[in-house]
């Protein structure tokens, strides 16, 4: 029992960590891409900055926002705010019909900065992406308030851990697939992957939807 506060909350942030990486976005078509183009070692390494970006945007969310979990009111808003976030975008994913990615704003930055390291276009992807920290917020929300993390600053540390792990985990993956096995990596496959990431979306929103209305039937 006494790995329980260390445990539970890490392996809670892998699998936060892996269900944020898994959606086909900018980051996952730029390490295909480059992992085709490039090899492993330079898809990895977008995967690296990308982690960076990620693990920064989650620290924020924690911190910035923990005041914000003492109200049970404000909790069962942003419960709902989370339940239909992670809806929507994992019907999107679920029923996708095409890979859509824009990466004009990042590519330009990129060019204008001349930036040539691949860490650095991971990073900047991840930065570019406001979605990404209104995730986290949701995230945060989630877990906090269903008690899978604690408030205190050991557990969110562990949890934060956690998603890193989850989201490198992912990102090697990706870029050692692609690069083993490049010729499989059609646009069927990244629609696909999109497909499974949906459908966690949705589970995920689903449960967030079930415990608020228990919460809500609970308020004063």
């Amino acid at each position: 029992m006494l790995f329980c506060p260390v445990i539970k909350p890490f392996l809670v942030g892998v699998l936060s960590g892996f269900i944020t990486s898994v959606p086909v976005g900018p980051i996952n078509v730029t390490i295909v891409n480059e992992g085709a183009r490039m090899g492993f070692r330079s898809a990895f390494f977008i995967g690296v900055g990308a982690v960076t970006m990620e693990v920064l945007y989650c620290m924020i969310a924690f911190t910035g926002f923990a005041s914000l979990f003492d109200s049970s009111l404000v909790r069962a808003l942003m419960e709902l705010m989370s339940f239909l976030l992670l809806s929507i975008l994992g019907l999107k994913y679920l029923f996708a019909k095409r890979i859509e990615v824009n990466v004009l704003a990042a590519s330009y930055i990129e060019e204008k900065l001349h930036l040539q390291t691949a860490f650095t276009m991971g990073f900047l992807r991840i930065l570019l992406n406001p979605v990404v920290l209104l995730f986290w917020i949701t995230m945060a929300t989630t877990v906090i308030s269903h008690e899978l993390v604690s408030i205190q600053f050991t557990s969110k540390s562990i949890y934060i851990a956690g998603v890193g792990v989850g989201c490198l985990g992912w990102f090697w993956f990706l870029a050692h697939e692609v690069t083993k096995r490049r010729h499989c990596f059609s646009h069927k496959t990244l629609l696909n992957i999109s497909r499974v990431s949906g459908i966690l979306l949705v589970g995920l929103a689903f449960i967030i939807g079930r415990n608020l209305t228990l919460d809500l039937m609970n308020l004063p």
